[in-house]
């Protein structure tokens, strides 16, 4: 959608095809990214109105939201003036005003896709999607399927396109009505422009409109078939698929089913059309709803920027601390660890916590005992050059008798229906009232035995496997020891115990589980590499090469690996190396303040559960908390990132004192050890897309559940182990269900910086990748001065100073009496301790 071709180009439409499709990793790759990636070359309202006009997505909240949110004051009265007045000049802010609060508004322009092949409906009454695609979605699927289907696809080590005509010339029945189709399928000489022309006519210039009509019609297929086409490492029993095998069986059924329905003497698409139809090559119009929209958008989000802008310039409550350091957490930037590491501190003062990418600085494949495949565990861009395996003896997996192949076949399956079918029925009726773990329960703790043993060490005599290096040698492992550690600001004063703490989450029935683990580890749990950072750094060989390099670490100190189970709100430490008896008695507290942190943690979360009371005890409701993430009938065993709107790039000093409520990633950074920007350089390439993807994908999720998202989880069926649909021959669904995204508001993710804001400008201007998502202002960027506490915003390339509409923010004493008020979002507080 570039260029107008008079001379279609199969090539040049297939990459264009593939630019704009959904790009959503297999369901066990699942990560969060920009659902409009296409676009994120424009700025971000110029890149919305023309999502909006050229493929029909929704990418605002409605107008009448909108006023419903100004009417609630969740839109701040003086900062929409203020925008008003920024976009449209002080003397026509009223009359805007009176538009965007009174006024009757047009619609919204007409989506250009679909215009073109809607044509068969509308010039012939044939509904091609309903006769075309329920074969068409099962073919694809069975061919990719991962292990769910009972009869395996017939052709093995075949391309998709040739598996099928590999069928046609051998089975007994055929997938086309009549003939031709069929024999244009076993030419070998068929081309695709020669099916277009048939199905379009001599109109070249019309064939690439008509492609992307007919693949996003099934936009969810096509993105899947694109991305295990350029990634086929994303599924684990790897298909030779591509989206060019797709079209060419997609046209030849379309060809089909219209020769059996006008018989014959049918004409191309292209000679019924009286009037010229609107090109998505054609420029995209002003719409005034649509500037109405990106006004209310943005005093919308500046409404929640403005108090935590605030709030960061006001005087912290929280007291200075003096003394020695208890013990020192290493947590994921996860905005699910924001409540938690608060917690923490609250009743430990203490001690000291940190954020860093889930990942911990050390990138590697896993493979664990008695596994067949590798799993990645870093961000998915990353390529691994290491293997960590898992060391011990191979425990037999749980398993449920009824959960076997065998009650798919008809003589078993009606014995096993007869007599394990009855005590099935009985055991699913007990867990309506009593939930509890089973076999089928998606466990975080399964990623890893606590009790196996990591070859983290190179071992000359086994140095490789599949071209990956076994292990990290002594000077590998220090410089991502030290990477981590420069980048969270933690180089000296360390406590006895340094706790890494990696994330996942457990859930029942829940096909988007991936989703709730580690981003950063390509959606799966961090407990291996919180484990494999923690053994490094207790090596006293890295340890030595990091003391030339400025980081101290005392012989007194051990770092301990753990695991935080996000739904049900258990940690779990890897501490069977303490072998002192001072550190584990030691650890032993520490375990203690971890617990009750977790069950204030469990409570704060509950208050947007309904079905659990919020003002029980925090006990009481850690116990309903854990057996919600366990109940087969649970749609939302945890809201995962919903609420996402902050991500912190500072020291922990910057936001301590302040209430944001599970809305913020923090990443520990302190500008005085990188006064440069070089580790913020390496901070801010993975919190952009990372941070950001997640923050969008919520964001289109939540204004677009049908198109961008993927509506409600009920009626979905997993599909071959790789992607959901919509009963049995629906299309594939992108992005989140609408259980995840609920209480989202779909604001612009706010990264604030604390550094000085030309260092700040000149490091992201060093990664052209990175500085596109705050250019385009897909993320907006702001810079705190470490020293005066200057607020500065980018915009346009260059900073300028900000200066808070809220002067004095709201001090609150009790959060757990606030947590039980109500199930809102709530503004922003000021932490007000003794």
């Amino acid at each position: 959608m570039t260029s107008t071709h008079k001379v279609f180009h199969v090539e040049h439409v297939l990459h264009e095809l593939k630019h704009y499709l959904p790009a959503q990793a297999p369901l066990m790759d699942f990560v969060h990214h920009n659902t409009l990636h296409a676009f994120q070359h424009l700025p971000f309202h110029e890149a919305l109105r023309k999502a909006q006009t050229t493929l029909g997505y929704q990418v605002y909240l409605s107008i009448d939201q909108f006023r419903e949110l100004y009417h609630a004051k969740r839109i701040n009265d003086d900062i929409l003036n203020n925008v008003i007045e920024k976009k449209k000049g002080a003397k026509k802010t009223t009359q805007w005003k009176y538009k965007l609060l009174h006024q009757e508004l047009d619609g919204l322009p007409n989506p250009r896709i679909g215009a073109l092949r809607g044509q068969w409906k509308k010039v012939f009454n044939i509904d091609l999607d309903s006769m075309v695609h329920p074969n068409l979605f099962r073919l694809i699927s069975s061919y990719l399927d991962q292990g769910i289907s009972i009869w395996h696809f017939p052709i093995e080590n075949k391309s998709f396109l040739e598996a099928i005509k590999e069928l046609e010339r051998k089975s007994w029945v055929s997938l086309f009505k009549g003939k031709r189709a069929k024999k244009m399928l076993l030419d070998e000489h068929t081309t695709l422009e020669d099916l277009l022309t048939i199905l379009v006519g001599s109109h070249p210039h019309l064939f690439e409109q008509y492609l992307f009509d007919q693949q996003f019609a099934h936009q969810g297929w096509s993105g899947m078939v694109s991305t295990v086409e350029d990634l086929p490492q994303t599924l684990l029993d790897r298909r030779q698929i591509s989206l060019h095998d797709l079209i060419m069986l997609e046209c030849l059924l379309e060809i089909d089913t219209i020769d059996y329905l006008l018989s014959s003497g049918w004409n191309g698409l292209g000679n019924t059309l009286e009037n010229q139809l609107p090109s998505l090559l054609d420029p995209i119009e002003h719409s005034e709803v649509m500037e109405i929209l990106s006004i209310f958008q943005e005093a919308f989000e500046w409404t929640y920027y403005d108090q935590v802008l605030a709030g960061i310039q006001q005087e912290s409550k929280i007291p200075k601390r003096t003394g020695n350091k208890s013990f020192q957490g290493l947590f994921c930037i996860d905005d699910r660890e924001c409540s938690f590491r608060r917690y923490l501190e609250s009743i430990d003062p203490q001690c000291d916590t940190y954020g860093t990418p889930g990942f911990f600085s050390v990138e590697f494949f896993y493979q664990p005992i008695g596994g067949k495949f590798y799993s990645k565990l870093c961000p998915a861009p990353v390529t691994p050059k290491f293997l960590i395996k898992e060391i011990g003896d191979e425990k037999k997996r749980e398993t449920e008798l009824h959960f076997s192949k065998h009650s798919h076949n008809f003589y078993t399956g009606w014995i096993i229906s007869q007599t394990l079918g009855f005590w099935s029925a009985l055991k699913l009726f007990g867990n309506i009232f009593k939930p509890s773990m089973s076999p089928a329960t998606a466990s975080s703790l399964r990623h890893m035995d606590k009790f196996s043993q990591l070859q983290v060490d190179y071992d000359a005599l086994f140095q490789q496997e599949n071209g990956l290096q076994i292990g990290f040698k002594i000077e590998e492992m220090a410089n991502r020891v030290e990477g981590m550690l420069k980048s969270i600001g933690l180089v000296d004063n360390f406590a006895p115990i340094v706790y890494a703490v990696g994330h996942g989450a457990s859930s029942v029935n829940n096909p988007h589980y991936a989703a709730y683990d580690c981003g950063a580890c390509s959606g799966r749990a961090g407990s291996v590499n919180a484990r494999v950072v923690s053994k490094m750094a207790n090596k006293p060989e890295v340890r030595a090469i990091l003391k030339e390099r400025g980081i101290d670490i005392p012989d007194s100190t051990i770092f301990v690996g753990g695991l935080h189970d996000t739904t049900r709100d258990e940690v779990v430490f890897y501490d069977d190396e303490i072998k002192d008896p001072i550190y584990q008695k030691l650890h032993e507290q520490h375990v203690k303040v971890f617990e009750k942190a977790l069950d204030l943690n469990a409570k704060e979360r509950s208050r947007r559960f309904e079905s659990i009371n919020t003002q029980l005890s925090p006990k009481e409701i850690h116990e309903k908390i854990r057996l919600r993430s366990v109940s087969l009938f649970e749609p939302r065993p945890e809201l995962n990132h919903a609420t996402n709107a902050l991500c912190l790039v500072g020291r922990r000093e910057l936001s301590k004192g302040i209430f944001l409520d599970r809305r913020s990633f923090l990443n520990s950074f302190d500008y005085r050890v990188d006064p440069e920007g070089n580790y913020l350089l390496n901070i801010l390439k993975a919190a952009a897309p990372v941070c950001g993807g997640i923050n969008l994908e919520y964001y289109f999720s939540r204004v677009d559940s049908e198109k961008l998202g993927a509506g409600t989880k009920l009626p979905h069926n997993v599909m071959g182990l790789f992607g959901v649909a919509n009963g049995i021959d629906g299309d594939l669904r992108p992005g989140l269900p609408s259980q995840m995204t609920e209480v989202h508001d779909p604001i612009r993710l706010l990264l604030i910086v604390e550094h000085f804001p030309d260092v700040v400008l000149r490091t992201i201007q060093k990664s052209p990748e990175t500085y596109e998502w705050f250019i385009n202002d897909w993320v907006i960027l702001a810079s705190v001065n470490p020293e005066t506490k200057e607020v500065q915003i980018f915009e346009k390339g260059q900073f300028y100073p900000y200066q808070p509409i809220n002067k004095q923010l709201d001090h609150i004493r009790e959060i757990e009496s606030l947590l039980e008020s109500n199930q809102e979002n709530f503004p922003v507080y000021l932490i007000q301790q003794d």
